[in-house]
């Protein structure tokens, strides 16, 4: 992609009027290929067009190819007249074929790269693979619940909302119907969960994934009412366990041998794993059966990624949201179209290992999964 930058750079900086200028700079902007600092030097120290045109093509050029793609794309959008005139194209390049995509070279994509058709193909007849059909993929359903504002004012967490955005937009991106919840109870998040559970789509979706985020401890999730212990007073506290048990064989017949993906953005704990804001306030049945009857396990097909390990905090940016959605979204963007679920989750657990921020250090937890094939998102798919 860089290549085709440089190919058409003459007549981009010939053409190209100030208006769609400054559009592309507010386009790169918003999907981080460049920030503030270098938006305003292209602007300010630079006083002709032509020169701004010549100086944004460089700083794209300099940030890979899927920065180069991006910026295509929108210029397409932005002036379809001289997208056609210059002879662009904002597909994607090809995947190499011998090996995985380098992440190093080419950086994280800020908007999801589909899967090939051939790579689809490539895994149908795979044992190994939970099936994917495009009328699955046209049936996929997700839960998000993000709880935001509490009663105690303390608990408010900011920058909540750009994770609720930003998951939103992934999920639907990967396919899914989003289910959104927003400032719910323990009892509530319950309910909404056992409600997701005869959701009509599942008897065709291939998968399901269900997101969770606000305060917490370990092993529960904190409902928006939730205060300190007083007396023998309930808490507000929904057990994770609930959703195993929810959209278990059991419970839940119509996600049998389908995959269930669960990600909880919230602490487990207090201690710091080495606030920003933290997200955190302070049987076997041995009687035989009929052999007509298909005994299933009632806990199978299950991953989940939690924010941090146990007893300690996750840490969310006020501006950004938290890293582990901003992660998430990094990873799934770029390589959900090559890599399986437990891969994705190992490289999002990769980034926090790279990543240290004031001496602060988090690591996401995978848990409890039974998976026992390998999943693909195939985000993009379009057979023709």
């Amino acid at each position: 992609m860089a290549d085709k930058l440089a190919k058409m750079r003459r007549k981009f900086v010939d053409k190209v009027t100030i208006a769609v200028l400054n559009q592309l700079l507010d386009d790169i902007l918003e999907d981080r290929i460049v920030n503030d600092g270098e938006k305003d030097s292209i602007l300010e120290e630079n006083s002709s067009r032509e020169n701004k045109a010549r100086c944004l093509i460089d700083t794209v050029k300099k940030k890979g190819d899927i920065a180069c793609m991006k910026m295509i794309a929108h210029l397409q959008s932005r002036d379809p007249t001289l997208f056609s005139e210059l002879g662009l194209s904002c597909s994607p390049p090809a995947p190499p074929a011998a090996g995985p995509r380098n992440i190093q070279e080419e950086g994280w994509s800020t908007t999801h790269i589909p899967t090939t058709e051939a790579f689809w193909r490539q895994k149908q007849n795979n044992k190994d693979i939970y099936p994917v059909t495009i009328n699955n993929i046209g049936s996929r359903v997700a839960l998000l619940i993000t709880n935001i504002k509490f009663k105690l004012d303390k608990l408010v967490r900011h920058g909540a909302e750009k994770d609720e955005l930003n998951t939103e937009k992934l999920l639907t991106d990967l396919g899914y119907e989003v289910v959104k919840h927003t400032n719910l109870t323990a009892k509530a998040i319950d309910d909404a969960v056992i409600k997701f559970s005869k959701h009509p789509k599942l008897r065709e979706t291939d998968s399901v994934m269900v997101v969770i985020m606000s305060h917490g401890k370990r092993g529960t999730i904190l409902g928006v009412d939730w205060k300190p212990r007083t007396d023998d007073e309930e808490m507000d506290e929904f057990s994770i366990d609930n959703i195993y048990k929810h959209l278990g064989s059991e419970n839940c017949p119509a996600l049998l041998n389908k995959p269930k993906i669960l990600i909880i953005q919230a602490c487990r704990g207090e201690q710091r794993g080495h606030v920003l804001v933290s997200d955190d306030p302070a049987v076997c049945d041995d009687d035989d059966k009929e052999d007509c009857l298909r005994i299933a396990h009632k806990e199978k097909d299950f991953i989940s990624l939690l924010s941090c390990t146990p007893d300690t905090v996750s840490y969310r940016n006020l501006n950004l949201g938290s890293y582990l959605i901003l992660f998430i979204v990094d990873v799934f963007n770029t390589v959900a179209c090559e890599d399986d679920i437990e891969e994705l989750f190992r490289k999002v657990m990769q980034r926090f290992e790279d990543y240290c921020l004031d001496n602060k250090r988090q690591m996401p937890t995978k848990d409890r999964c039974t998976l026992t094939k390998h999943f693909y998102f195939y985000p993009g798919l379009n057979v023709v």
